[in-house]
């Protein structure tokens, strides 16, 4: 058969439907969405909770949060760039600066449900899969579902080092090892020792020491802020066990406080009606004024 050209007609635009405004910007993936939100019948109006997690060029994002007609109600949030509060003012988007912005989101969302002190979570962190079960005459674990948005899946991906902090932190989160640093998928095994090194930023300081001996100028270069915050390749991991601690001791938010707006103007602002009328009174005796004085002078 020949090569047939498909005719767009009338008949074909008038029947064209377009895509939801999101799928047309690329900012939702609807398929997956629908499966992230739609709740089984028998749980009537039960929410379905999603932890989202969402990188930017400087910051983590992650959220707990469950859909309604009207949108999505977020009721717990934590971010990469509260991590300074914590100890750590650099590399806040490693997969170290993850784990730890998923361990914050998990304490203060436990925090806020009073259910902290039940589900304490991983302590001794190791690397290896950690599943929270519920507790007998206590309330049931809290559960959510990794939302991920259009990230791809790979293994090692940041997203799976925030779902890692916020499991280790006390949620129950349905997943497996097998995105995790240290899966290989041809053997099928799996290392923890490996995602350990991962999650304390190991990995970043034997980078950091290769550098160093290969060409010094492009290490004072590439890590001239943890040279100037004083972190070295031997230091990063007792500094991130100091910040999970700090997370675990207090992860509440802190509020900021009252802000001082100066407000820019370009243009006078607008009188009220007594200025106006004070205005005219002072116009009407300088004229009057003006006036008496060329009586006189005549």
């Amino acid at each position: 058969m020949g090569f047939v050209k498909v005719v767009k007609n009338k008949q074909y635009f008038k029947r064209f439907q377009v895509k939801f405004r999101r799928r047309r910007e690329g900012k939702t993936d609807y398929y997956a969405r629908k499966r992230l939100v739609v709740q089984e019948k028998n749980k009537y109006n039960t929410p379905k909770y999603r932890l989202i997690v969402r990188f930017t060029n400087k910051d983590i994002i992650c959220q707990i949060a469950y859909a309604r007609i009207e949108g999505d109600i977020i009721i717990c949030a934590a971010y990469s760039h509260e991590l300074p509060r914590y100890g750590i003012k650099v590399g806040l988007t490693n997969y170290a600066a993850a784990y730890c912005t998923g361990l914050l989101i998990a304490r203060r969302l436990l925090k806020k449900l009073n259910l902290d002190e039940i589900y304490a979570g991983q302590e001794e962190i190791d690397g290896d899969e950690f599943y929270v079960e519920d507790v007998d005459g206590k309330p049931g674990a809290f559960r959510c579902y990794l939302d991920i948005g259009l990230t791809r899946t790979t293994t090692g991906a940041r997203v799976f080092g925030a779902m890692k902090g916020a499991a280790d932190g006390g949620i129950d989160i349905p997943h497996s090892t097998k995105r995790f640093p240290g899966y290989d998928a041809e053997s099928g095994e799996f290392s923890a020792d490996v995602h350990r090194n991962h999650i304390f930023g190991i990995h970043v300081g034997e980078y950091m020491k290769k550098l160093q001996e290969d060409d010094d100028d492009l290490y004072k270069k590439q890590f001239s802020r943890f040279i100037k915050d004083g972190i070295t390749g031997d230091s990063i991991e007792g500094l991130y066990k100091k910040v999970h601690a700090a997370i675990r001791a207090d992860p509440e938010p802190k509020s900021r406080g009252p802000r001082e707006v100066k407000v820019k103007r370009w243009n006078r602002s607008k009188l009220t009606k007594s200025q106006r009328d004070d205005r005219i009174k002072q116009k009407k005796a300088t004229h009057m004024a003006r006036l008496q004085a060329n009586d006189e002078d005549e």
